[in-house]
C-alpha cells in the first residue's frame, strides 16, 4: 500500500455498483468498493522549495510539488513519467529534474511551446546574443491592434519579435534558444507589474480582451509605458534558470534528449507504447471552468495559432455526464500505456461552488477502465490565490483543494 506518512485518514470513498459502457457496448460492472481517503497538508512550498524553472504563469497549474511527492515515492531514475494534459508542464519539468524520463501532451500547442525550451535549457549568455540580432528598429506591419496594451516603441518591438520568431519556425531553422525567447516572451505578454511588456492589466495566465482593456485603463486613468522587451525577456531568463544547480541543468538536458511532446487527443496516444510508463500525474480540465482558448488569445496571436481551432479541439464539458464519459475514454488509454504494478494520480478538484467534488466521480471509473482504485489523497493547506487580485478569498470560490485519486495497473 502507498504510504502517505503524516496524512490523517479521513474515512473511505464508497465506489457503489455501476455498470460503465465498454467500446463494445458491453457493460463491465464496477463492484462496490471502500476507498480510503487521505487528508493533510500533505506538501507545503517549506518541506521542497520548488525550482524557479517552474515560475511559468498557465490557467488551472498546480504546484511542483504534487507531482515531487509521487514521483519521489513511486519511480525510480530512468521510469517514464507522463502527463497526458500536460499544460504547463510541471510534471514534465519536475520529472527531468528527478532524472526521470519525460512524455508530455496536450492537444493544445502552447503547452509544447512552454514545456520544451525549459528542458532543452539554453546558456543565457546565447540568449543575449540572439537577441542583438533581432531588428526591432524600422515600421512593423500589424495584424490587429494592441495600442490598449502596449506603448508604440514597445508594440513595434514585440511585433519584429513576433515576425522574428514565426519566420524561423517556419524555415525549419529555429533552435533552442528561439524556443528559449518564445516561451518567455509569451510569458511576459500582458500582466500586473512593470515585468511584463503590458500596462497594467489582468495577471499573466489570463488575457483580457481587446475591449475590457480599454475599460480597465480608462477606469485607471492609465496609459501604457515604454517596456524594453529585450532587457525583460532576459530578466526573466536569469530569473528562470538562476538558482539551478549544475545537476539540476544536466537533468533537464538529459530528459530533453529522449523527450516526447505530444498533441494528441489524450485518449488517443497511439505514439506511446503500450506498457512502458510507470507514473502518470495529471490533472484534466474541471468540466468547462477554464476556457483555455480565450484566455489565451494572445498568447495564440504570438505564435501565430488560430485560438478558435485549438477551441474546438480542446474537450470542455459542460455536464458531468459528458465530463465522465470523456474520462473513461482517457483512463483506458492509460491503461494501455501503463506498466503492469504501474500508477495513476489522478489531480482533481470541487466544482459548481463545492457541489461536485471530482475525485468521487473519477474513481469508479478509472476501476471500470481496469485500474486498482488505492486511495484518494486530499491536500488541504492554506494557501494565496491569484484571485486575490480580484477580491476573492481563499477557499471560497473556484478548485480550494488538491484532491488527487491514486490507482494502480494490477499485474
Amino acid at each position: 500500500m502507498f504510504d502517505f506518512g503524516p496524512a490523517v485518514s479521513a474515512g473511505n470513498l464508497r465506489l457503489q455498483s455501476i455498470a460503465v459502457p465498454s467500446r463494445r457496448a458491453r457493460c463491465r460492472e464496477v463492484r462496490t468498493q471502500d476507498v480510503p481517503i487521505y487528508q493533510g497538508e500533505l506538501w507545503t512550498a517549506l518541506q521542497r522549495q520548488a525550482s524557479s524553472i517552474h515560475e511559468i504563469s498557465y490557467r488551472a497549474c498546480y504546484k511542483p510539488q504534487l507531482p515531487a511527492y509521487f514521483i519521489e515515492r513511486l519511480t525510480q531514475p530512468g521510469d517514464i513519467v507522463y502527463d497526458p494534459f500536460s499544460g504547463r508542464g510541471t510534471t514534465a519539468v519536475e520529472a527531468a529534474l528527478h532524472g526521470r524520463r519525460v512524455i508530455a501532451n496536450d492537444i493544445n500547442p502552447l503547452s509544447m511551446l512552454l514545456t520544451q525550451p525549459r528542458l532543452e535549457l539554453p546558456d543565457l549568455d546565447a540568449v543575449a546574443r540572439r537577441l542583438e540580432t533581432i531588428r526591432t528598429r524600422g515600421k512593423q506591419r500589424k495584424d490587429i491592434d494592441l495600442s490598449m496594451f502596449y506603448h508604440p516603441d514597445t508594440e513595434r518591438e514585440l511585433l519584429a519579435l513576433r515576425r522574428y520568431l514565426n519566420q524561423r519556425r517556419d524555415d525549419y531553422t529555429e533552435d533552442a534558444a528561439d524556443r528559449w525567447i518564445r516561451m518567455v516572451a509569451t510569458n511576459r505578454l500582458t500582466g500586473h507589474s512593470p515585468g511584463f511588456f503590458s500596462v497594467y492589466t489582468l495577471p499573466p495566465n489570463q488575457a483580457a480582451s481587446a475591449e475590457n482593456q480599454i475599460r480597465i485603463n480608462t477606469r485607471l486613468k492609465q496609459k501604457p509605458e515604454y517596456r524594453d522587451t529585450r532587457a525583460l525577456i532576459l530578466r526573466k531568463s536569469q530569473q528562470l534558470q538562476g538558482k539551478l544547480s549544475a545537476q539540476d541543468r544536466q537533468r533537464l538536458r538529459d530528459a530533453a534528449e529522449s523527450a516526447a511532446f505530444m498533441q494528441d487527443d489524450a485518449a488517443d496516444t497511439l505514439g506511446i507504447p503500450t506498457a512502458s510508463v510507470k507514473l502518470t500525474v495529471t490533472s484534466p480540465p474541471f468540466l468547462d471552468v477554464v476556457q483555455y482558448a480565450r484566455d489565451n488569445w494572445l498568447r495564440c496571436w504570438f505564435s501565430a495559432l488560430d485560438a478558435k481551432d485549438i477551441a474546438a479541439r480542446i474537450t470542455l464539458c459542460s455536464t458531468v455526464s459528458h465530463w465522465s464519459t470523456s474520462m473513461l475514454e482517457v483512463f483506458r488509454e492509460l491503461y494501455r500505456v501503463t506498466e503492469p504494478n504501474g500508477w495513476v494520480a489522478f489531480e482533481v478538484g470541487e466544482v459548481r461552488g463545492g457541489k461536485v467534488k471530482l475525485d468521487e466521480i473519477v474513481a469508479p471509473i478509472g476501476v471500470a477502465a481496469g485500474f486498482a482504485c488505492m486511495a484518494v489523497a486530499i491536500n488541504a493547506q492554506k494557501f494565496t490565490k491569484t484571485a486575490n487580485i480580484w477580491g476573492v478569498k481563499n477557499n471560497s470560490l473556484g478548485t480550494n483543494t488538491n484532491r488527487i485519486v491514486l490507482f494502480r495497473k494490477p499485474r
